[in-house]
């Protein structure tokens, strides 16, 4: 059984978020970057699955800044393979070009599994896994929460609104989108990491032509608009009572 976990960066939203001068995407000069949360996720149970199934589990992530770091924190976590997809990925990859690039990668990969989180911090419209399924021709659920592996397919269970459960047996192989681990993730700690870094080798494999049409784009960008605000009332108990009812009189909901 080989398990693929797809892992992509995101903004850290520790950090204050700033416009660019075209207000269509954020000033990246000095954002911090992190492993997507969901995909963290992703990482925990595929390497839940490898502890009670002995499969192996490849970390696959798209050529960044720090993604080796990333790569090798995976390594350091109980993750057996490593590829950088290489190609000219700018920051804030859409999430076409990303799915089309891992589609492009992973033809030169043997899976019987895809994981990877629901979405991402940065996008939240959940379409990488989506759109993968449907590059590799492969069956797809997305708001996984729990999988189980037996002979050639897997059982997952998904999350409907209002916290409805539902289960699925799915074929494999096929494309899940995880949006929480049945446990939280683990740490790696720096010095299995700095081990990692020695012991594990880094493959690339070349994006290819990830060029699609993305078919949206961002028109403008902006921090949410407040209102005026509150007016604070001050006076004696009479007063305020009197500046309430012509409050309410000037709105038209007393006469």
């Amino acid at each position: 059984m080989n398990i693929v976990v797809l892992l992509r960066q995101v903004p850290d939203l520790v950090e204050e978020l700033e416009l660019d001068e075209s207000g269509k995407d954020l000033n990246r000069d000095w954002l911090k970057y992190k492993i997507n949360e969901f995909d963290d996720h992703a990482l925990e149970e595929a390497l839940l699955l490898k502890e009670e199934s002995g499969a192996t589990v490849t970390a696959v992530a798209l050529e960044s800044e720090d993604i080796d770091k990333a790569l090798y924190t995976a390594a350091a976590k109980g993750a057996d393979r490593l590829i950088k997809v290489t190609g000219d990925f700018g920051p804030g990859v859409p999430a076409h070009v990303a799915a089309k690039a891992f589609a492009n990668a992973l033809q030169s990969v043997e899976y019987d599994l895809i994981l990877t989180g629901v979405q991402a911090v940065d996008e939240r419209d959940g379409q990488v896994a989506v759109l993968l399924a449907h590059y590799l021709d492969v069956p797809h659920v997305s708001v996984v929460t729990g999988v189980s592996l037996s002979d050639g397919a897997a059982t997952v269970q998904k999350e409907y609104a209002g916290g409805l459960m539902a289960e699925f047996e799915v074929r494999l192989p096929a494309v899940l989108g995880i949006q929480a681990a049945r446990q939280t993730p683990r740490y790696a700690p720096v010095s299995r990491v700095r081990q990692a870094m020695r012991s594990t080798e880094l493959e690339e494999v070349a994006a290819g032509d990830a060029a699609v049409p993305v078919g949206s784009a961002v028109e403008r960008m902006f921090k949410p608009e407040t209102g005026a605000g509150a007016e604070m009332l001050e006076g004696s108990a009479e007063e305020v009572a009197e500046k309430i009812v012509n409050i309410l009189k000037e709105r038209g909901i007393k006469k």
